[in-house]
């Protein structure tokens, strides 16, 4: 009796100190995860010496390929002097690439003089674009007289084209006489289609009397079409008659020849 409590004891220790070790060795295992991964949980303590310099040198490469790519924080106060300066040059120049291109963050503070030079040389160029073509917004005070000049010329010409056109972006209280003319007779070229054709918005006030005489021609030879065709809407009574009598008389034609052939069979 004595001798089976002794090996229960035994057997309950033994227990424990397996358990307690399982637990500190899953403890281990959770805390090194925490510390590649970075996490504030992590105990050092608990990492042997290969652990912790394996760990240590993996966030630092980690920290330098940030630096490095721009994706991220960096933190260059824990890298070496050269990878400091290193990862220096390579901003500097990915913020003279996001300047130039006006893509990305531009902090023209950190251009040295000749690069704002570059810079502003550009930031003028694409003013002068912007103010050509319309596409962006115009800083006229940037343009010389020259340029200026030959932008005013080329917002008329866009301007002509758009009244030309029939584009809403037409100004036409800019417009020369000659030019007013020239839009006005596309205009009503324009209307003119529209009434005869359907299609579009048809403004008959700005019908002259042959415009009017057209439309009506165009208008009778396009329902003439329909009713002889059979479909959509007939608006003239004598031409919707005149297709429904012949299909009538065709109809009527079959049916007699029909029943002659059935006739001639019977008897024969």
């Amino acid at each position: 009796m004595q001798r089976a409590l002794i090996v229960s004891v035994l057997l309950v220790f033994l227990g424990s100190s397996a358990l307690a070790q399982i637990s500190v060795g899953s403890s281990k295992s959770d805390n090194l995860r925490d510390c590649l991964d970075g996490f504030d949980t992590c105990d050092r303590s608990l990492l042997t010496a290969s652990q912790a310099t394996q760990i240590a040198k993996l966030h630092y490469d980690q920290n330098m390929w940030t630096c490095v790519t721009g994706y991220g924080e960096c933190s260059p106060s824990t890298l070496s002097p050269s990878d400091a300066k290193n990862v220096a040059v390579i901003e500097h120049r990915r913020n003279l690439l996001a300047c130039e291109t006006t893509i990305g963050i531009c902090d023209e503070s950190q251009l040295t003089p000749s690069e704002a030079v570059k810079i502003e040389a550009i930031k003028k160029q694409q003013n002068q674009l912007n103010c050509e073509t319309g596409a962006e917004t115009c800083d006229y005070t940037l343009l010389s007289p020259a340029e200026l000049a030959r932008v005013r010329a080329m917002e008329t010409e866009h301007n002509l084209l758009a009244c030309e056109t029939g584009d809403e972006l037409c100004d036409e209280s800019i417009l020369t006489p000659s030019q007013e003319k020239q839009a006005t007779a596309v205009d009503h070229e324009k209307n003119l289609l529209a009434c005869k054709t359907g299609l579009g918005y048809c403004d008959n006030s700005l019908l002259s009397p042959s415009d009017a005489k057209e439309v009506a021609d165009a208008k009778r030879a396009q329902n003439a079409l329909t009713c002889e065709g059979g479909y959509g809407v007939c608006e003239n009574p004598l031409l919707q008659t005149a297709p429904a009598v012949q299909k009538a008389a065709e109809a009527t034609t079959v049916g007699r020849t029909v029943h002659a052939t059935h006739s001639t069979l019977y008897e024969q």
